[in-house]
């Protein structure tokens, strides 16, 4: 094992990187809300957080906030809302400001548990 838990930065980074791959797709389905065929996009965070890699409050905000499908309901995108897509993006973003919360949270800790550890 190294100085540093590492592993402590693998849930924000993966939260992290489910907020850009739910950003990419949500602003896919409002470029290409009136191609015919297309299917609308959305990434399923409740599914990746059950899988053990969460934190309780990423888990209150899914619960609160519900989980959209990963793949399309949609055939001819005649259905995508741009108002429900920009509804999203704004829960994203939320997402976003949790996760970004919770990664600085854990630098922190890591700085503060190096300093005890060189001072002790």
């Amino acid at each position: 094992m190294g100085l540093l838990p590492l592993n402590l930065l693998n849930e924000p980074q993966k939260m992290l990187s489910l907020i850009s791959q739910r950003q990419e797709a949500l602003s896919d389905n409002i470029a290409n809300m009136h191609t015919i065929g297309y299917k609308r996009k959305d990434v399923d965070f409740s599914q990746y957080l059950n899988s053990g890699i969460s934190s309780t409050l990423e888990n209150k905000l899914v619960e609160k906030f519900g989980a959209s499908p990963i793949a399309s309901a949609n055939s001819g995108g005649e259905n995508i809302s741009t108002e429900d897509e920009l509804a999203l993006m704004q829960k994203n973003y939320l997402l976003y400001n949790v996760a970004v919360r919770h990664l600085s949270s854990t630098i922190t800790e890591i700085k503060t548990a190096l300093n005890v550890s060189a001072n002790g």
